[in-house]
């Protein structure tokens, strides 16, 4: 698999930056409760990006599969919706244990100041090759109350206008233009997860991303969620 060359970041005096993650948090919650999203440019702690790009460079493309839609049993490939691979972060590596530990500080910000019920976290690596895509969706359906949250980080140094490869966040189903984030280092963004459709354009150049999502709790007697 084809990497991008790093470009030097400057390096923070601790990995979770406490009063820079206030700072970041604090306007995630406003941009929330004002228009239901936020988007934020080299906002990523500089440290935990690097460390995250340099696991990406350790990896190599068995450790990716090709991405699905739907979850456990309706999970099948479809690429004529999305045609991108993933690689699950389970916190096993550094850097995935410093980008869980700085989600978590997410969470648990989001909850005490939108009092959210954020529960728990999932999430990948993706990778999008030259031409990829992943059509006009939503992450969670209406009233299900899965997932809550979306959060997607862009690790992508030296990305220029013409590298295509945006995200079009869509405020609702009727929008046609939508607003188009570019994925340049550092990038974060967050959006409800139900009331924003969104879709990642081809890319000229490989693409690389965290995408996540804060799940709430919606656990019954017959079924388990978030599924373990």
């Amino acid at each position: 698999m084809e990497k991008a060359s790093m470009v030097p970041m400057p390096v923070a005096h601790c990995l979770d930056g406490s009063d820079y993650n206030e700072s970041l948090f604090e306007r995630i919650a406003q941009d929330l409760q004002q228009q239901g999203y936020s988007i934020n440019h080299s906002a990523l702690p500089p440290a935990l990006g690097e460390a995250l790009w340099q696991q990406l460079q350790q990896m190599n493309a068995a450790e990716f599969d090709r991405a699905g839609i739907g979850r456990e049993q309706d999970h099948q490939l479809n690429g004529f919706v999305r045609t991108d691979e993933v690689c699950w972060i389970d916190g096993s590596s550094e850097a995935g244990g410093q980008w869980l530990q700085w989600a978590q500080s997410l969470q648990t910000y989001l909850n005490r100041r939108l009092f959210l019920g954020l529960f728990s976290f999932e999430s990948h690596f993706a990778h999008y090759g030259c031409g990829d895509f992943y059509k006009r969706h939503l992450d969670a359906f209406k009233g299900e109350a899965n997932r809550v949250l979306s959060l997607v980080v862009y690790l992508n140094p030296g990305w220029l206008p013409d590298d295509g490869g945006e995200l079009v966040l869509y405020r609702d189903e009727q929008e046609s233009e939508g607003l188009r984030v570019t994925p340049a280092f550092g990038t974060v963004a967050v959006f409800l997860s139900e009331e924003f459709p969104h879709e990642v354009l081809p890319a000229r150049r490989d693409r690389y991303s965290i995408a996540g999502w804060f799940r709430v709790n919606s656990s019954t007697n017959q079924r388990v969620d978030p599924p373990r």
